[in-house]
């Protein structure tokens, strides 16, 4: 199923990306950023429900100067402490900054949203090909995409739906940049359980992958970031 579903992101298709059973148990529509459209915005606004962000790279995230939101809001009395979140007692969450490009309206909208966060990828493509790029030139906050800033040393540092979509990107080769919305559960106001999800992959043709299967090709020998 791994296979399939770096096949999958490489093609600009959806994936569902489950994390563990131990962690969030949440999953999240999954695409390359570079791929969003309006259709895939509203795909997971209504089907997935949750908060759609942009995960990045952290060599992208530290060439455009994207911080940790935790870091900026440090002397806000209520920023997140040390061991606070309840799923991950070991590191801080991956917010940056929310953002909206230069181009938009109000930001929120399905067209606004797919412009901002393909124009992210172009930008964190190009910081990673070695070419100029002027974040705030393009870029305003506070804005309506969420970023999220990978782990330095990815899944060998922390294993969250961020640091998993970013491994799946580098493994399938693609600009790392990847757009994730958890899926909600309209009748229990919970996360959308992992057999309810798995139906829905299956209803919608799209391949279902866990942060386990993500995890072993990751740590296997000839992985693609060793």
């Amino acid at each position: 199923m791994i296979d399939a579903a770096i096949e999958a992101l490489a093609k600009g298709e959806f994936i569902l990306l489950y994390d563990f059973d131990n962690r969030e148990r949440e999953t999240d529509f999954a695409i390359r950023s570079d791929a969003v459209t309006p259709a895939h915005i509203r795909q997971m606004r209504k089907d997935g429900g949750g908060l759609i962000c942009t995960a990045v790279h952290p060599d992208a995230a530290k060439k455009l100067g994207l911080p940790f939101a935790h870091d900026v809001l440090r002397g806000c009395g209520l920023v997140e402490k040390d061991g606070e979140i309840p799923y991950d007692k070991k590191n801080h969450s991956s917010f940056s900054l929310w953002v909206n490009h230069r181009e938009t309206y109000t930001g929120i909208t399905d067209r606004d949203r797919a412009l901002t966060i393909t124009a992210v990828a172009d930008e964190v493509k190009r910081s990673l090909n070695g070419g100029g790029h002027n974040f705030a030139a393009h870029f305003r906050t506070p804005g309506h995409v969420a970023l999220l800033r990978a782990a330095d040393r990815l899944l060998d540092e922390r294993r969250g739906q961020t640091e998993l979509s970013i491994a799946l990107a580098v493994m399938a080769g693609i600009t790392p940049a990847v757009t994730i919305c958890e899926m909600l559960d309209d009748e229990t106001g919970l996360a959308l359980t992992k057999e309810d999800a798995m139906d829905y992959a299956r209803k919608h043709g799209l391949v279902f992958v866990e942060g386990q299967d993500v995890l072993d090709r990751w740590e296997s020998p000839g992985a693609l970031q060793k």
